[in-house]
């Protein structure tokens, strides 16, 4: 136990180093074996790179990668993901999605699964509480600090039994994830606000930004509707992408002018984590970092300009959230993707056109979620106001 979570606190320490949240992790296999340690990737070079790359959800990516080339590796089962923090909501789920098991060093009170550290995981949709208590670990941190604690939450694998985590170690996972926090959340609210943004519609089709827009997605640009209301145009969009998804599933990023930058289908045939939003969020900000990535200050001024942060759009999913895991996982990646409060002009950021839930369930759901999303940011999908786009998409 304590070996794996000093490997994890490195990561974490390089992850600090790199100017990203401080939190790192490993995956081990049934025999306690390490398979793979990362740390989390959502900053590079001071800039935001992948707003889902923590930890656990890149090593759950990594082991689907690897089976699908052909390598032999234990059912997630028998899989253990040893982490230096409490996982948020976007990584629980996809370690439920996947059903890999989690030993989790550090509480995290704000954004943890675990917030309240009762181990009964109630910030869950009730269906999957019974397997996090079956597969999140929470070990006993011996000592008299405020770092000590009892065990807690599932049995771990039989090679961790009895054993427990060193106050320093632990003490050192709680620390760097809290000696980076302020300033990377600080990174998302470096963009532009909605007044001081520009629309690419107005920019000329061989402009280095709508080049790259419509390089990876050669409908950017040819829709447009009234700023944060989509209506039945869209249709034909989300449509054209569930066709191309896995699971039928397609989530579309809008501008503040109403642009359509994105719309994509989920990849879930790949990794069982890949959903449409995943790919969507992760697609947009990947985007910018390479059109900002080395460029003169001007250059990534511009792209803040013309290329503004979601927030200040739409997602809008094909299907709203239910009370499964990847839903769960999606609603986490929403949040890890706003990082902040929603702006006060746009608090129906999230919007779905047709619902797999009725609203209210939809609602108990996100009022349970750690106090980040529920209190901070404002969780709150809401569906579509455009009935002819909900007759649309339902034809």
């Amino acid at each position: 136990m304590q070996a794996a979570v000093a490997i994890a606190a490195a990561e974490a320490i390089a992850a600090k180093t790199q100017g990203t949240f401080g939190v790192g992790g490993l995956m081990l296999d049934q025999h306690g074996n390490v398979l793979k340690s990362l740390h989390n990737n959502v900053i590079r070079h001071g800039l935001v790179f992948d707003p889902t790359a923590h930890g656990e959800r890149q090593l759950i990516d990594w082991y689907y990668a690897e089976r699908a080339r052909g390598r032999a590796l234990p059912a997630p089962g028998d899989i253990t993901i040893v982490t230096t923090l409490d996982p948020c909501c976007m990584c629980s789920g996809a370690i439920l999605a996947g059903g890999f098991n989690v030993v989790a060093a550090a509480p995290d009170r704000i954004a943890g699964i675990n917030y309240d550290c009762d181990a009964t995981f109630g910030a869950l949709p009730a269906g999957l509480r019974a397997q996090a208590q079956r597969s999140f670990s929470y070990p006993a941190v011996l000592g008299a600090s405020l770092y000590a604690r009892a065990g807690a939450g599932a049995t771990p694998r039989p090679f961790f039994i009895g054993k427990t985590i060193a106050e320093a170690t632990q003490a050192l996972c709680a620390l760097a994830f809290e000696a980076t926090s302020r300033e990377v959340v600080a990174l998302f609210g470096a963009d532009r606000a909605r007044e001081q943004l520009r629309d690419p519609a107005t920019l000329a089709p061989d402009h280095r930004i709508v080049r790259a827009l419509k390089q990876l997605h050669p409908d950017a640009l040819t829709y447009r509707c009234a700023p944060h209301v989509p209506d039945a145009g869209l249709a034909p969009f989300l449509r054209q992408a569930m066709v191309r998804a896995e699971e039928g599933d397609a989530v579309a990023l809008l501008d503040a002018f109403g642009n359509l930058l994105l719309c994509m289908s989920g990849k879930r045939a790949q990794s069982g984590i890949r959903s449409a939003f995943m790919e969507t969020t992760r697609a947009y900000a990947q985007l910018r970092y390479k059109l900002m990535d080395g460029a003169s200050a001007a250059q990534q001024e511009e792209v803040r300009l013309y290329l503004g942060h979601p927030r200040e759009g739409t997602f809008v999913f094909a299907h709203g959230p239910d009370h499964g895991a990847v839903s769960f996982m999606d609603l986490g990646a929403w949040a890890s993707t706003m990082e902040g409060p929603l702006p006060a002009h746009n608090p129906a950021q999230l919007q779905y056109v047709a619902p797999r839930i009725d609203a209210a369930a939809l609602a108990a759901v996100c009022a349970a979620m750690p106090p980040l999303y529920r209190d901070v940011i404002g969780l709150n999908p809401t569906q579509v106001r455009d009935h002819a786009l909900v007759a649309a998409l339902a034809s």
